[in-house]
């Protein structure tokens, strides 16, 4: 998705965003799979197939295919040199990210019971110290983070446009867990009316 749509492997852009994913999620797994596997197979539990709810099913999708869109046309971008996206722009790109992912997978180390996917497990409790102090989905927040810093980190403007439908599709995604989080897990009405911001604090 990045070399072959960019015409190159002389895009230094590409090797920075690769390497920048593959060790700030090669990392933290690494420290699940010693610590808490449970948490590490949650997460890797992942994709539509994984979600039981039929609307998080096409959230998934959607936000897959979108992700690699975006991806994809960044790459083209650089082909094609639609954007003019200078280097410093481009580091600070890989740098969100690399803080995106690993928010998401800090969350995943304080929360054993992050998954991919949406769900209740029988003996799930709220979590409510640390990144869930400030916001409720803490993982979905790195999520915009990174989303931010994808077009940036592979040098093209144009792609940006791609983390508006982003946004819509993680709102969507919240409204609906929140609903089952509400129903099903035990205390989290409480924590949500102490925790207001949803997503990005003083926001949502």
């Amino acid at each position: 998705m990045v070399f072959l749509p960019a015409g190159t492997f002389d895009y230094w852009q590409g090797w920075a965003f690769i390497a920048v994913f593959a060790i700030a999620t090669l990392l933290p797994s690494i420290y699940l799979a010693v610590r808490n596997p449970a948490a590490l197979k949650r997460r890797m539990r992942a994709g539509p197939a994984a979600e039981t709810r039929p609307l998080q099913k096409l959230i998934i999708t959607f936000a897959f295919l979108s992700m690699g869109a975006m991806i994809v046309v960044s790459a083209l971008d650089h082909r094609y040199g639609w954007s003019s996206v200078p280097a410093a722009v481009s580091v600070v790109g890989v740098v969100l990210v690399g803080t995106g992912l690993l928010i998401a997978m800090i969350t995943t180390i304080q929360n054993g019971y992050a998954a991919a996917n949406i769900g209740v497990e029988a003996d799930q409790t709220v979590v409510s110290a640390g990144v869930y102090s400030v916001v409720r989905h803490p993982m979905y927040f790195g999520n915009v983070v990174m989303m931010l810093g994808v077009p940036l980190a592979l040098g093209s403007y144009w792609t940006l446009l791609f983390v508006i439908p982003g946004l819509l599709v993680l709102a969507t995604r919240i409204r609906d867990e929140e609903q089952l989080l509400a129903k099903e897990l035990a205390g989290y009405r409480e924590y949500a009316a102490k925790v207001h911001y949803r997503l990005v604090p003083g926001v949502w």
